[in-house]
């Protein structure tokens, strides 16, 4: 059996012999955690444009079966912005994945603008992934008296990187990135890391009387985000986003190969769907985000 390194790092006939068995027509691509965010700029930038050319090649030899996020280099905010565009023009990218923070600062930093503003003007969306939170948050909320193993689940896919990638998102939101550029789409995975079944208390704490926005927070939420299954095949979590968002802002996705697409497949199959969401969820949803 291959392993899930194997997996991760194949873009040829074990992926796609894996997709096949579980009847996904189509994987977007990316570099996942940690990526480049936490190098500095003289090295993030050429690593971005190896891996992203490296993607291109992939997408050119399978182009009905693989589409692609590019990778940025954000610690050079402006170069990242270029790099978008290149990748979308040249290679016809679907946006890019942002695996958070970028050297314990957060995309609501005007510095990180330049990216937000190319890609509204590119009309693509920036997924927001998780990654470990700053080190002194680890340090203060998940290290204590257990394991070094459960503090670094703690931090991590146990809980912590979930809800860093949601405080996140509310940080740009709270900072009027979308009053700003209100065409910017982003994706969120994992059932929306907890914000569908926090987005009551938080109209609740954030009115516009206090937040100064142009719309509610709820509306951001729900107009400029969203939201992927990936791998969180939990059926009551996942009807609290379907109650909250709405089938229009959900996407179908595996996680792969963390979990397996078989499994997905066999929990989007299960939903207690119409027809016509559970389409909007398997493909329609993304083919219209993504142009494909």
């Amino acid at each position: 059996m291959p392993h899930l390194l194997d997996r991760l790092l194949d873009l040829d006939q074990l992926r796609l012999s894996e997709m096949d068995a579980a009847g996904i027509d189509m994987q977007v691509l990316s570099l996942t955690t940690p990526g480049t965010e936490q190098l500095e700029a003289g090295e993030a930038v050429p690593f971005a444009r190896d891996t992203n050319d490296y993607l291109a090649a992939a997408v050119r030899r399978y182009p009905e079966r693989f589409a692609a996020f590019a990778t940025l280099p954000t610690a050079a905010p402006e170069a990242a912005a270029d790099e978008l565009e290149r990748t979308v023009q040249t290679y016809g990218f679907k946006g890019a994945l942002i695996n958070g923070h970028s050297h314990g600062r957060y995309l609501d930093d005007p510095h990180f603008w330049p990216i937000f503003e190319r890609a509204a003007h590119l009309q693509v969306p920036l997924y927001i992934h998780p990654t470990p939170p700053p080190q002194a948050v680890i340090d203060a909320s998940y290290t204590g008296h257990f394991s070094a193993e459960i503090s670094d689940g703690l931090a991590t896919s146990g809980w912590g990187w979930h809800i860093e990638t949601a405080i996140h998102v509310l940080r740009i939101i709270l900072g009027g990135a979308f009053d700003r550029y209100p065409n910017l789409q982003l994706i969120i995975c994992h059932l929306g890391e907890a914000l569908p079944f926090m987005l009551p208390q938080l109209n609740l704490r954030f009115s516009q009387q206090l937040t100064k926005l142009q719309r509610p927070v709820s509306s951001y939420l729900r107009e400029n985000v969203y939201y992927t299954i990936s791998g969180f095949n939990f059926l009551p979590s996942f009807l609290t986003m379907l109650l909250e968002i709405g089938a229009e802002c959900i996407m179908f996705s595996a996680d792969y190969p963390f979990v397996s697409m078989e499994q997905a497949q066999t929990f989007l199959a299960q939903l207690p769907l119409s027809p016509a969401d559970k389409a909007r969820i398997a493909h329609a949803n993304a083919e219209r985000v993504l142009h494909l």
